[in-house]
């Protein structure tokens, strides 16, 4: 948050600032992202009292971002539009086991066969309690590519404020049904994209967070 409101300073983006004693700048992001996961998809919605056009936006905060951190693209939001936060629905990771921390068991084949039980019952914890829930709900997607050290965890899960669950939770719980332990520092994790459900057709149909809005 600190760093986007210091670029977009440095940018000389005329934000929309907060009314009140200690104003500030009208920004909303759509996640946070885990502590040790990298990232290709992160979206965040800023309020602008005037522009000049995506282009001349996007080039102006390039020039004012650090290496690694890349603004990939710019729409326009609808008046009345929900915020970023307000409209995530899924998210999706890719998950790769860190050298030396592979399964010592043949895990792909099995892995598919705990992600079609008809049920995945878990014990999830939140600050404040932990209660039992079936994570297959949750689970949009799930696949495997590759083979061996190489092989690829692909995972569509809920990241909204009702369900949000992590992928860690569901390699975890597939662990566990293998009456195996998980190392805490066992996995890669990249979440690739975050995404909103346009309720198409009055049914439920995922796009990434900037198919919502019109370029300009």
């Amino acid at each position: 948050m600190r760093f986007f409101q210091k670029a977009i300073r440095r940018a000389g983006i005329d934000v929309a600032y907060s009314e009140g004693f200690s104003p500030h700048q009208i920004m909303s992001f759509a996640a946070p992202l885990g502590v040790g996961l990298s990232s290709k998809g992160e979206y965040l919605d800023i309020e602008v009292k005037s522009h000049n056009g995506a282009e001349d936006m996007k080039r102006r905060l390039n020039d004012a971002m650090v290496e690694g951190l890349e603004i990939k693209n710019i729409t326009l939001l609808k008046e009345g539009a929900k915020n970023a936060m307000a409209s995530v629905a899924a998210a999706e990771y890719s998950i790769r086991f860190r050298p030396g921390y592979e399964p010592d068991f043949d895990w792909t084949d099995r892995l598919m066969e705990f992600y079609n039980r008809p049920s995945i019952m878990v014990n999830k914890k939140t600050k404040k309690s932990e209660k039992e829930m079936d994570l297959k709900p949750y689970i949009y997607h799930l696949s495997v590519s590759g083979e061996g050290r190489n092989a690829v965890v692909h995972m569509l899960v809920n990241a909204s404020s009702s369900g949000n669950i992590k992928p860690r939770l569901v390699v975890d719980a597939f662990f566990k049904a293998n009456g195996k332990e998980l190392s805490d520092f066992a996995l890669e994790i990249t979440r690739e994209d975050i995404f909103t459900d346009n309720g198409m057709d009055g049914g439920f149909h995922m796009v990434p967070l900037d198919a919502v809005g019109t370029e300009f």
